[in-house]
């Protein structure tokens, strides 16, 4: 099966991490996840959430004064790439951990409306492939019932924006960023959101962290307890509820989740110490730190780095484990990797990039050519094709 594989972004990278959309290694890709838009908790309408960074910033060889309202910004950079790569796609995503909150209306019809109407504009006017949403989580079966209705609602929007173009129904994707825990899976009305979604990104990832008595693997392929967060257990539970293994997308961290104080894997330890962003999280780009050892348990399908001295321990995925990782997406017949998030990866140039390393083992990419026409977007440059 030929691979699909996303990279999720979020632009943050710009800012500190002198991360712009020109160092995407977009020849190793078939999508790129765009995060976050922000939805109105009481309209229900999506809006970008970082007007500057998306649609306003002046890259080289952008113009001051092209005459008309025309979009630059990441957007803009992200369509040039599109040019250049015809099976690169764009999927906006909306949601995510921080704005998921905004969802608490979901299962009211004129928040969907308002919802799928901005959303699929959007579609258009920055020269979208899809849409992705990130809706982390419904606590109810009232929240699962509203969640499938939306994607419903978000797939006949999609398919009405190709037909008044023209184009053959399909054209735009959806997909949604889908848990792992038992406890948020088993609330998903998982048949009914299927019937309408190309692909399920599955968050493999955070199954451990700060929130823990004890240290832990937070990516494990494989747990040792039955009841435990894993990529196959999940996998397997998603399968058993009707996804066709194709549709499936195994998420992969790009970053570490530290445990301080701790004498190893599985004991007590105490605070997660310090971070590349925030405290405790960790960019692969520098693990596994010195003084570190780093140790792959292929048992399990997990990795980490223990500095003895430091007494500190780093969950994160080693080159070895994603290889594993990407043997089992073979043989398991699933549809490809989501990473999260982009500006972490180790540079090619170092060998050590995951990305790459992923992309080797999985062999061909699938080959589906990206949407360059947006007649109707409210940028006159995109109109025109740039």
């Amino acid at each position: 099966m030929d691979a699909i594989l996303f990279y999720s972004i979020l632009f943050r990278g710009i800012y500190g991490r002198k991360f712009p959309p020109q160092q995407i290694p977009h020849q190793h890709l078939t999508h790129i996840n765009y995060a976050f838009a922000n939805v109105n908790k009481e309209t229900g309408e999506v809006a970008l959430s970082d007007s500057w960074a998306d649609v306003e910033i002046h890259y080289e060889g952008d113009s001051w004064d092209e005459p008309g309202t025309n979009l630059y910004g990441c957007f803009k950079a992200i369509y040039m790439l599109k040019k250049q790569n015809r099976n690169l796609k764009v999927m906006l995503s909306i949601g995510g951990w921080t704005y998921s909150p905004n969802f608490a209306n979901i299962s009211n019809p004129k928040w969907r409306a308002s919802f799928t109407s901005s959303a699929v504009k959007l579609v258009e006017d920055l020269g979208l492939d899809g849409l992705d949403i990130d809706y982390e989580y419904p606590e109810s079966s009232k929240d699962a019932q509203g969640y499938v209705a939306l994607l419903h609602e978000l797939r006949s929007g999609l398919e009405h924006l190709a037909a008044s173009k023209g184009k053959r129904g399909g054209t735009y994707q959806l997909s949604v960023a889908a848990p792992c825990g038992m406890d948020k899976m088993r609330i998903l009305d998982v048949r009914g959101m299927d019937q309408v979604l190309d692909f399920w990104n599955l968050m493999a990832y955070d199954f451990a962290g700060s929130w823990d008595k004890t240290t832990g693997h937070q990516a494990s392929l494989y747990s040792t307890n039955p009841q435990g967060p894993s990529v196959d257990s999940a996998v397997r539970f998603y399968t058993h509820a009707g996804v066709h293994p194709g549709k499936l997308v195994i998420g992969m961290p790009l970053y570490g989740r530290a445990f301080a104080n701790t004498d190893g894997i599985g004991a007590p330890f105490s605070g997660v110490g310090e971070g590349s962003w925030e405290a405790g999280m960790w960019d692969y780009k520098v693990l596994p730190m010195p003084g570190s050892q780093e140790i792959n348990d292929h048992t399990l399908g997990a990795s980490y780095s223990y500095d003895p001295r430091k007494r500190l321990l780093v969950s994160y995925d080693t080159q070895a484990i994603v290889s594993q990782k990407a043997q089992y997406i073979n043989q398991m017949g699933l549809g490809g990797v989501m990473w999260w998030e982009l500006d972490a990866d180790a540079p090619e140039e170092t060998g050590w990039a995951l990305v790459r390393t992923v992309k080797e083992q999985l062999g061909p990419l699938e080959w589906r050519e990206n949407e360059l026409e947006y007649p109707r977007s409210k940028y006159d440059n995109l109109r025109k094709g740039m």
